[in-house]
């Protein structure tokens, strides 16, 4: 079942682009959180929307959120992509879509991964689930949101 609006997020581990386990748990009552589902790593719409997260990061930070991109792509292939774009913030490894399968996220057009972003609040709530194939207007919506929460 696809969590929703108004969900807590459930409690989550995959590896990072550093080899970490991260740990969802360890952000709830520190910060807001942003995570977007996309579909594959250095593909024309995933770059444009990972360098547009890039590009208004500390904007993000100000507003007391951490940005989590999540692919199916292994580490190796997020730690190629996070270093030949410079993005600043946290990729994770869904090998196996158990986090696509958590989350709820459906594949668009039958077969390509979807792009879905959630922005949930300090304290773990969903306040926001947003999909879409247009890969820029993400970080618009969430940012929108994350300004009305404060």
């Amino acid at each position: 079942m696809a969590l929703k609006v108004g969900d807590t997020l459930p409690d989550f581990k995959a590896k990072d682009t550093n080899g970490n386990l991260f740990n969802s748990q360890d952000y709830i009552g520190k910060h807001s959180l942003v995570i977007y589902f996309y579909p594959k790593d250095d593909t024309p719409g995933c770059t444009t929307q990972a360098c547009g997260f890039r590009d208004n990061y500390q904007e993000f930070k100000d507003l007391g959120a951490e940005v989590i991109g999540i692919s199916s792509d292994t580490v190796q292939s997020h730690i190629k992509f996070k270093s030949k774009f410079n993005l600043p913030f946290i990729l994770l490894s869904d090998n196996d879509k158990k986090l696509r399968r958590l989350f709820g996220v459906e594949n668009d057009f039958l077969f390509i991964p979807g792009r879905q972003t959630y922005v949930i609040d300090h304290k773990g709530v969903i306040v926001m689930i947003f999909n879409s194939m247009s890969s820029m207007i993400h970080i618009k919506k969430a940012l929108q949101i994350l300004k009305k929460e404060l």
